[in-house]
């Protein structure tokens, strides 16, 4: 089966590794790299934005990383069914002012049979914070295996 393992129907432990490869990938920040994730006509809601199809979603992210500056992200699953994931996420950033922000929200994931992603449907809110509130501290790229997830930040 060609795809993106994992693949539905999750279980506790692959419906975490899916949320990790998701995060992963997100902190990687290529737009190009993480479309391939969905399906080609994966159609999302991002907070009051609707989007369709690997085209749009590229275009989306380029611009959303063109503007959210040293983007530090964590998810965490907070329920799952059969080939449906629920996920919470913080995010940290700064924009070209300097000003930071952390940005929670939750997403609805659902997937094909090969592992992508055919719906993302997510609410964020954003919360100004000073730079000396920031939690996630690592380089940027992928989340080390040993920096606390959500739950242990008390997020």
């Amino acid at each position: 089966m060609s795809g993106r393992p994992p693949y539905p129907p999750f279980t506790a432990e692959t419906a975490a590794q899916k949320a990790r490869g998701a995060e992963d990938a997100w902190n990687g920040r290529d737009p190009a790299k993480v479309a391939l994730a969905y399906t080609e006509d994966s159609v999302w809601r991002n907070r009051a934005e609707f989007i369709k199809g690997r085209a749009e979603i590229e275009t989306f992210l380029t611009r959303k990383w063109a503007r959210e500056l040293e983007y530090r992200l964590i998810k965490e699953v907070w329920a799952f069914h059969e080939n449906r994931i629920a996920a919470r996420f913080a995010y940290e950033w700064r924009d070209d002012s300097g000003h930071w922000f952390r940005s929670y929200g939750n997403e609805n994931w659902e997937f094909d049979e090969i592992g992508l992603m055919r719906r993302r449907l997510a609410s964020i809110n954003d919360l100004p914070i000073a730079e000396s509130d920031r939690k996630f501290h690592w380089p940027l790229g992928r989340r080390p295996d040993d920096h606390p997830g959500l739950s242990d930040l008390g997020l």
